[in-house]
């Protein structure tokens, strides 16, 4: 079983207490999210490998180091798309697939409404990212469906994350590593994570 990350850099700490604010409006909560997903992203990707490259400076040839392997991205649509920004700017060459899931209000499972690929996918170094983890239905179904691309080398990035969701993502998916900011209480009754930081979709968008 793979391991599950939990990022506690004083920056990301400190953005995550700002979108969790219940005052905090949807600009203020995008523009954190965007910058912890980048922060989270530079960590996630430190054992990223590369290849040595002949390159020539303003004074002599060298031999510098370039990443090996292509990114892809994968925002879990919609809230996924949240993140999406602030890892490009990190790795402004990663390509991005998109899977829209909803979850059903009343058995809380994930129901597909649209997946596209990026080609070569089976090659790739792949990030599925949403900013919450809480009963792991819509991770894991995300996964088996980049999976089912051909995806194999995959890592999930998400902002706050409860232990059901860990417990299943991990059981459901071992050979993927799990990065979250914040290991929150547990859900509530209506699958919720505790204390989390309501429902990211809507403070993203703005909408109800």
């Amino acid at each position: 079983m793979m391991p599950f990350y939990e990022i506690k850099h004083p920056l990301i700490l400190d953005k995550l207490t700002r979108m969790r604010r219940k005052e905090t409006t949807s600009k203020d909560f995008r523009e954190n999210l965007n910058e912890i997903g980048m922060l989270m992203t530079y960590e996630a990707l430190k054992d990223l490998p590369v290849i040595d490259v002949e390159i020539e400076t303003p004074v002599k040839k060298t031999i510098g180091k370039t990443v090996d392997l292509p990114v892809v991205l994968i925002p879990i649509i919609r809230a996924g798309l949240g993140m999406t920004r602030g890892i490009q700017s990190l790795i402004p060459t990663a390509r991005i697939a998109h899977i829209g899931l909803y979850r059903d209000e009343e058995s809380l499972k994930p129901v597909q409404y649209f997946a596209k690929k990026t080609s070569d996918i089976d090659k790739s170094y792949v990030i599925v990212v949403d900013p919450m983890l809480a009963t792991g239905g819509s991770a894991i179904k995300a996964i088996d469906i980049a999976k089912s691309w051909g995806a194999k080398n995959i890592r999930f990035i998400c902002l706050v994350a409860v232990p059901e969701g860990v417990y299943a993502l991990q059981k459901a998916h071992p050979d993927v590593d799990i990065y979250a900011a914040s290991l929150d209480e547990k859900l509530d009754e209506h699958g919720y994570i505790v204390p989390g930081l309501g429902d990211a979709g809507d403070r993203i968008f703005g909408t109800k």
